[in-house]
């Protein structure tokens, strides 16, 4: 909600407070939240753009029904593996049972990534449709999906930012009373504008971009505004306190200098067959 106060014939705007119930509706142990509402969205909009692409290419949709369940499969695993190994490992390794605790949260979106990545290389396997062009119209439909995530994080106040004086900071009324940079949207503007140009990119090129751009492009624009994006969060587990670089930053560098090499790879022409 917004708060204005007079000053000086002025509007002033205050800090936003934000104390948004996660949970849609309750009955009894069953819940439905908007984190989990938001992200089945990504799939189902994924689905309809993908859609649109594989009947642009003359492509069956029987093949896109399967990709989804490699994608929904790789994901889930993926994001779930990638918080429990790289953020709290001790405790997980420890714990492996509560691996599966899925709806207890802790997904990372560093290793969804890997998770989307061997899904796809999986299915291309099996696929007339070669890795390149699966990925490449894929991260297109990803990037929409992390606009959805990072909304439920705000929904769920959480994954929010340091302290600020700024207008537009937010209030956690769930977590304090501290105002915050709201970190979900600045990340959910970063993946929108990431998507714009991919989409726009995409049908620029006829549903036929070079092989590899899309994917590079993808890489360096949203793990690098996750790179310094993560400046202003506050970190997610006590030991990145140590570290100039916290561990977002550190697991996106290998990714954007992918995303580079890609775009390079793309624009020089080369021969994409072993990929």
């Amino acid at each position: 909600m917004f708060t204005f106060e007079p000053y000086n014939r002025v509007m002033v705007l205050n800090y936003i407070t934000w104390n948004v119930n996660p949970e849609i509706v309750h009955l009894g142990s069953l819940s439905v939240r908007w984190y989990g509402l938001l992200f089945a969205a990504g799939f189902f909009f994924g689905y309809l753009i993908m859609a649109r692409f594989f009947r642009k290419e003359n492509i069956p949709l029987k093949e896109l029904d399967r990709l989804t369940t490699y994608m929904v499969i790789g994901t889930i695993i993926g994001a779930r593996l990638g918080h429990c190994l790289f953020y709290e490992p001790a405790h997980y390794l420890a714990h492996p049972v509560e691996i599966l605790k899925i709806w207890e949260g802790g997904l990372a979106s560093h290793g969804a990534a890997l998770g989307i990545i061997l899904a796809i290389y999986l299915y291309s396997r099996k696929s007339s449709q070669s890795f390149l062009w699966t990925i490449d119209r894929i991260v297109i439909v990803v990037a929409l999906s992390g606009v959805l995530i990072r909304l439920g994080n705000l929904m769920n106040s959480e994954i929010f930012g340091k302290p600020s004086e700024l207008p537009w900071a937010f209030i956690f009324i769930r977590d304090n009373t501290v105002p915050r940079h709201p970190t979900q949207i600045y990340e959910a503007l970063a993946y929108l504008v990431t998507f714009g140009y991919l989409i726009r990119h995409y049908y620029r090129q006829n549903g036929n971009p070079k092989p590899g751009f899309l994917f590079g492009m993808f890489m360096i624009l949203i793990f690098a505004a996750r790179f310094v994006i993560e400046f202003l969060k506050e970190p997610q587990v006590g030991f990145e306190n140590h570290y100039l670089l916290n561990l977002g930053q550190s697991l996106s560098i290998p990714f954007i200098l992918l995303g580079i090499w890609l775009v390079w790879h793309a624009n020089k022409k080369l021969p994409a067959a072993s990929l």
